[in-house]
């Protein structure tokens, strides 16, 4: 209740009032200054830690891009020095497609640069046909890499200032070093990736000289002589200006660059005694302090302000203003009774629509699980067909152990068909079945065995490549099946118009078990609504779209994921990703023999 200034027939405000008011307004005025100085110093504190995390977070993931584009170039020259075409061409100074050859592993693996290099160090091969014919007879890594068989990386500056990165390796034949295999590693594209206004990034060597940085002034520079001597850019200037605020900090920066303070934040790369050193503004602290500040000082001051003007109006009577409030209180008493009445007429409209949409979507749920029974059923409905046709052919020749085999197969079928209407429910619910110990190999080879009648028919060439040493995952066989057979048909759907129809699987066991299946069709057009229910490209009556959203859902809860993608010489990739359950087959075995069955 506002307080209200005496009438005639109240007492008059006694003389000491104004002196109360004065001490009220110099007390709240200390309160708001006191409560904004420890607002600043426990804000600073907060938003500071909070910009460590993300400066230590971007630090980490900076550190990881560096140590995963190493890994994935250091494998490349121990698979090209034992590419036949590379011993060939240098045993035979044919060097007519082996650029060419570079060039294409060059764009599929993404490396900088491929350069191939005879035993006198001249470039005979190169992604960059420019290089060809340079000597590097005396370079380091030619020369480390013919006395060494392992990989060796190497760091070469450049007359221009820049640095070279590069894992070559030695070429054999006979047990004797006819040339070297080059591959250049471009870490400079994470300089213009991590160059920020509000931060500086630098990666030193073992030796604490500077190789990579976002400011190219600073490489080839040690760490101190960087900060000391450097320009930082006026973007990097005026973002360091602006943290000059009417409140300090409340604690010492961690370093100085060109007098400014920064956060400082460094990680160890576990390569080869690697450093990777962030420095960071305080920019966003002192905006965030501030903004706050500037709430807390505006409130107080429209507090401050009402309290004034509430005071102000204190010539209003109590008579005067009790009858206003019951005036009020009675219209708002009117509205609550018109709101109460309006509100349970909503309540009864919608409990109404709440039943039609319950009704609807039981609609929609038996429409979608006929559809998809329809289409889960149509594969094994056409297997028992071929083998009922071939079973009566072997009966009118008089081979019923053959036929034998036959109805066997059919009564295989059966069962699946009854495995697949128990397993249609996962697309509506989450799991509940119990899932076993699979052999993603037996899974693959089960889904072939299935679709052998389609094949046959459809003189279709399928490449399969499978690891020699079990590939184990937690799942539901029959559902595993399901998706394969699934992206199987697609494929030969995808297929069945050209000339040689060609499908490639391969299965890979790393951190994931990767199975991928490769078509040479025309391709998708349509990636972002490939795995809807309902969506299909076919013609009608040839599907209704439910293949592929059920496999997603499957995979989903099995915890893995299912992709899609075009290749890059054309036709559809699809690849699905499972968790490998044991352990120790989570190692890639990319140096292991695999077996190929066409």
């Amino acid at each position: 209740m506002l307080p209200t200034t005496p009438s005639k027939d109240m007492p008059p405000r006694p003389i000491g009032a104004k002196w109360q008011i004065r001490l009220f307004a110099v007390m709240s005025i200390a309160l708001a200054v006191m409560i904004v100085w420890v607002s600043n110093l426990w804000l600073t504190d907060r938003f500071t830690e909070r910009t460590r995390s993300s400066a230590e977070l971007r630090v980490a993931l900076y550190s990881n891009a560096i140590i995963s584009e190493l890994q994935r170039n250091r494998v490349v020259p121990l698979l090209l020095s034992r590419d036949p075409l590379m011993v060939s061409a240098l045993n035979s100074n044919d060097f007519s497609a082996t650029s060419q050859r570079l060039i294409s592993f060059s764009e599929e693996i993404g490396a900088a640069q491929l350069r191939l290099l005879d035993e006198e160090g001249r470039t005979v091969a190169s992604s960059d046909r420019t290089q060809i014919g340079e000597a590097h007879r005396n370079a380091g890594f030619f020369v480390n890499a013919l006395r060494t068989n392992d990989t060796i990386f190497t760091t070469t500056e450049l007359d221009t200032g820049a640095v070279q990165f590069n894992y070559s390796r030695r070429i054999e034949s006979e047990k004797q070093g006819i040339g070297v295999i080059v591959v250049d590693v471009d870490l400079r594209q994470f300089e213009g990736r991590w160059r920020s206004s509000s931060e500086a990034v630098m990666i030193t060597d073992s030796e604490g000289q500077i190789v990579i940085a976002t400011d190219p002034r600073w490489r080839g520079q040690g760490v101190d002589e960087a900060l000391a001597a450097s320009s930082p850019a006026s973007a990097f200037q005026r973002a360091m200006d602006a943290t000059n605020g009417i409140f300090d900090l409340g604690r010492s920066p961690d370093a100085y660059l060109r007098g400014e303070a920064v956060m400082q934040v460094d990680r160890r790369i576990p390569f080869r005694g690697w450093r990777l050193i962030s420095f960071s503004t305080y920019a966003s602290v002192r905006e965030r302090v501030n903004g706050v500040l500037a709430l807390e000082i505006m409130g107080f001051a429209i507090v401050l302000a009402l309290t004034f003007y509430v005071l102000s109006r204190r010539a209003q009577s109590a008579a005067g203003f009790f009858r206003r409030e019951s005036e009020q209180l009675r219209e708002l008493n009117a509205r609550l009774s018109r709101e109460i009445a309006e509100r349970k007429k909503m309540q009864e409209t919608l409990a109404v629509a709440e039943q039609s949409l319950a009704q609807s979507q039981k609609l929609a749920a038996l429409g979608e699980m006929s559809a998809a029974v329809s289409h889960e059923l149509n594969q094994p409905l056409a297997a028992m067909k071929t083998y009922l046709a071939g079973a009566k052919l072997l009966l009118q020749r008089k081979r019923p152990e053959e036929a034998q085999s036959s109805f066997q197969r059919i009564d295989d079928l059966i069962e699946r068909m009854g495995a697949i209407t128990k397993q249609l429910k996962s697309y509506a619910r989450k799991g509940g079945d119990t899932l076993l110990e699979v052999d993603l190999r037996d899974a693959v080879s089960g889904s072939l065995s299935m679709m052998e009648p389609q094949l046959k028919r459809g003189d279709v060439k399928v490449l399969v490549t499978l690891p020699d040493h079990p590939v184990p995952v937690i799942a539901d066989r029959v559902r595993l099946e399901q998706v394969i057979i699934n992206l199987f048909r697609n494929a030969l759907d995808a297929t069945k118009t050209l000339d040689a129809p060609q499908i490639e699987i391969m299965l890979n066991a790393g951190e994931t078990a990767t199975l991928s299946l490769r078509d040479n069709g025309e391709g998708i057009e349509n990636l972002d609504d490939l795995f809807e229910p309902f969506y299909t490209t076919k013609q009608p009556g040839e599907g209704v779209g439910l293949g592929l959203a059920i496999s997603s859902s499957i995979v989903t809860e099995l915890g893995g994921t299912l992709t899609a993608r075009n290749g890059q010489s054309g036709g559809a990739v699809f690849e699905m990703q499972l968790p490998m359950h044991n352990s120790a087959h989570n190692e890639a075995v990319d140096a292991e023999p695999i077996k190929a069955a066409e």
